[in-house]
């Protein structure tokens, strides 16, 4: 297969063979929100494996915008609207899913989320926890609330964005010895489709997950 989004008038929207592979890869990469057969959020897949589960008659595809359920031969009929990503077949467009429900599975399982320097960065959104800001990433730090030298540990609960200039303020100190309160307090963060994958944020989405999806804190 091979993928690429079409421009109004039909025309490819480049050229050279090198960015197509890269929209073909882009496209059948993008993210796909995946519920149970309850309509709960359990995962996210990329489009290849979701068009994969819906070819084997273990998932269908919901059109967010009426909430239709769709099989394969039933949504490889549809014509990809002006500008709208699409799948290139050999002989005909599909339209990229953005929401699949499974077709047996009815659990939500308890996943971990992963202490690493980006799922922080997630957890608290890009935001220094004691001033604020959110300057570019280059400008984040992770603070440790109980400095290191005194015997913090590298965990959620004691690990926090900083920006630079907040970082130095406190130096080696915690955060009421530096008069620098948190923001909020850190916690190990629960697991969201939003963690399985880079940041993304597919408006259709939002029918299918509370808001507190967005905001939430993350939780291992």
């Amino acid at each position: 297969m091979s993928a690429c989004e079409a421009e109004s008038d039909g025309s490819m929207p480049f050229e050279h063979p090198m960015e197509k592979e890269k929209i073909v890869v882009a496209m059948l990469t993008r993210p796909t929100l995946v519920l149970n057969r309850n309509w709960q959020p359990v995962g996210v897949a990329s489009v290849a494996r979701s068009l994969t589960l819906v070819a084997a008659e273990r998932a269908r595809i919901v059109d967010p915008t009426d909430f239709q359920l769709y099989r394969w031969v039933d949504w490889a009929r549809l014509i990809p609207a002006a500008e709208e990503p699409f799948v290139q077949s050999v002989t005909f467009r599909i339209r990229v899913p953005e929401v699949i429900t499974l077709t047996e599975y009815d659990r939500v399982p308890m996943n971990a989320v992963t202490f690493s320097r980006r799922n922080i960065f997630k957890r608290d959104r890009y935001t220094c926890q004691f001033c604020g800001l959110q300057p570019e990433s280059e400008d984040l730090t992770i603070d440790h609330v109980l400095p290191r030298s005194r015997g913090g540990t590298s965990t959620w609960e004691n690990c926090v964005l900083a920006c630079l200039e907040c970082n130095k303020r406190k130096a080696d100190r915690t955060p009421d010895e530096a008069h620098m309160p948190l923001r909020k307090a850190p916690v190990r963060p629960v697991w969201r489709p939003l963690y399985a994958r880079q940041d993304v944020r597919i408006e259709s989405w939002s029918k299918f997950l509370s808001e507190a999806y967005w905001t939430v804190k993350l939780d291992e």
